[in-house]
């Protein structure tokens, strides 16, 4: 996966002046903090609302409401929301089409036991599982 996709999705290449690089970048991105611009954006790319996005996050809807713009999370909010930008750029490059990921984001799949993949995101071992996933998928192993 190159992390400029997750850069794409968050729209954060001026902060980089160009792509992220790699896991180095995201972790610099994740101790800076996103800010709430940023956290929209990733929700936009998922067509959640805000209050979807929330039930991932270790924040309140309310609380992600009360931010400005440019106010930026904490490094815990920050990392799990990076941590889902990579499996949303990750998923769009393996299924080659936003739509087609989010539809098997948004299904019930029997490799992990019958849950949709979405509903994993709310942990990094979560997020873990829904990479590894796609990697079978990518290399055509169907569990």
């Amino acid at each position: 996966m190159e992390p400029s996709g997750i850069a794409g999705i968050l729209g954060v290449k001026r902060a980089f002046r160009g792509d992220i690089a790699g896991r180095m970048d995201l972790m610099k991105l994740s101790s800076k903090g996103i800010t709430k611009d940023v956290l929209l954006r990733l929700a936009d790319y998922l067509s959640l609302s805000i209050g979807q996005m929330a039930e991932l996050l270790p924040v309140t809807e309310r609380t992600i409401q009360r931010y400005k713009p440019k106010q930026r999370f904490n490094r815990v909010v920050s990392e799990q929301a990076l941590q889902i930008a990579e499996v949303a750029a990750r998923g769009s490059e393996v299924f080659g089409d936003r739509d087609k990921f989010l539809s098997w984001m948004k299904s019930p799949n029997p490799a992990l036991g019958n849950q949709t993949p979405a509903s994993l995101l709310r942990s990094r071992f979560g997020n873990e599982v829904v990479l590894d996933e796609l990697g079978r998928i990518e290399h055509g192993v169907i569990s």
